[in-house]
């Protein structure tokens, strides 16, 4: 019994002994760790995977070309070429030579490509013996026809000394009237030999593709053996052109003015550009034209701006911004230029009490404190930034020191 008892007093539940601590605290904890680690790896796979679109404006001194003259208005564009072509063969031929390589300089006139000539050759060498043999029939009917008017000549008098009949003489008269009929037909048939010579002979020079103004190639489209056609229309082996020449001289910049600002653009003004590749190097331009049309899903209207310095490091398609500047009265010519540098106003911004920009440093941006000045239009003088500078043109508001951006973006 006593065995019994004790077994029975194991098994009883000892309501006396404390219960173990609950696991509630360090559940919470865990759930805060994987809260904030999921968060982290949200923020490293979309805040940074997918950076801020932003658009670049550069900044730049507030004086350009001479005293007096003072940028107004930014515009943003690309260098063109006023004279480039893809020049092709004017005729269906196979390539023997081409003589060109990207990076050469060409000379009006110079050769670039040879064809496959053989058949236009032959058709030369043919068109020179019909003419040939056309001249030679010309030389015969000459021949005949000076005989027949001396024989003409003698009827006539015969029949004048009633020696031969009348008929005789209308016969010499016949033959003679038909030679100089021949004669003259055959000098047409020269004439037409000589035009098919001349013919066949610019067949012969389409075989030879030449420049049709000095430039640089900047693209060369075909090797030898390969198939050239100006009426391909694309696809198959058929070549349409052989190379593109660009003349460096004709180099200008198109850019985008919104029609807001259009009417403190005008022709002939001076100007300045910056090229995205050499923003520290700053180009006299001024205003060659405006285009009388605008743009009606962008609202801009297109200028041309000329280049008043030709270097080789400027590049067709090369991205540029433009300053219009504006001449200032002759009283204040002298006057010492502004200190600090023009940027587009809506790029100052008012974080935490300060004007700040934001400066593009590679692919992120770091708030900058600027202290503003006179206003231009559209631009800001500040001081405080480098002539050259990279800024956020309109900074969102969410964005940040540090952020990533990107400049490339669709805005």
């Amino acid at each position: 019994m006593s065995n019994t008892s004790d077994l029975l007093n194991q098994l009883r539940i000892d309501r006396t002994t404390p219960e173990p601590a609950s696991k509630a605290p360090w559940i919470v904890a865990a759930v805060v760790v994987l809260l904030a680690a999921a968060g982290a790896g949200a923020w490293w796979l979309f805040g940074r995977a997918q950076p801020v679109a932003v658009e670049a404006a550069v900044a730049v001194a507030p004086v350009a070309s001479g005293e007096g003259a003072t940028a107004v208005l930014q515009a943003t564009g690309y260098v063109t070429a006023r004279r480039q072509a893809t020049v092709s063969a004017q005729i269906t031929g196979t390539l023997t030579e081409v003589l060109i390589e990207e990076g050469e300089r060409v000379e009006a006139g110079q050769v670039l490509a040879r064809l496959e000539d053989t058949a236009q050759q032959a058709g030369l060498g043919q068109a020179r013996a019909q003419l040939a043999q056309a001249r030679a029939q010309i030389g015969q009917y000459q021949a005949e026809l000076a005989q027949a008017r001396r024989d003409l000549k003698r009827q006539t008098e015969l029949v004048g000394r009633k020696l031969v009949s009348q008929q005789a003489e209308e016969t010499a008269r016949t033959r003679t009237e038909t030679l100089q009929a021949q004669l003259l037909a055959q000098q047409r048939y020269a004439d037409l030999a000589e035009a098919q010579l001349r013919s066949a002979q610019v067949q012969l020079d389409y075989t030879t593709v030449r420049a049709p103004f000095g430039g640089i190639v900047i693209a060369k489209a075909a090797q030898v053996g390969e198939i050239v056609s100006p009426l391909s229309a694309g696809g198959g082996f058929t070549r349409t052109g052989i190379g593109t020449i660009v003349d460096m001289d004709s180099l200008e910049i198109e850019v985008d003015v919104n029609e807001s600002y259009i009417n403190r653009v005008v022709a002939g003004a001076p100007a300045q550009a910056v090229l995205d590749a050499y923003q520290d190097w700053t180009i006299p331009a001024h205003v060659i034209a405006i285009i009388p049309t605008a743009d009606r899903g962008k609202a801009t209207v297109k200028v041309r701006v000329g280049l008043r310095q030709k270097d080789p490091r400027i590049l067709p398609d090369m991205g540029a911004r433009v300053s219009f500047l504006e001449e200032a009265k002759p009283a204040a010519a002298a006057a010492e230029p502004p200190k600090g540098v023009l940027v587009p106003a809506s790029a100052i911004v008012q974080r935490d009490g300060r004007s700040q920009v934001y400066v593009i440093d590679g692919e992120r941006v770091r708030a900058q404190s600027v202290t503003p000045g006179q206003s231009y239009a559209d631009l800001r003088l500040v001081e405080g930034l480098p002539v050259g500078t990279r800024v956020v043109r309109a900074p969102p508001p969410a964005l940040v020191d540090g952020a990533r951006v990107d400049t490339t973006a669709p805005q």
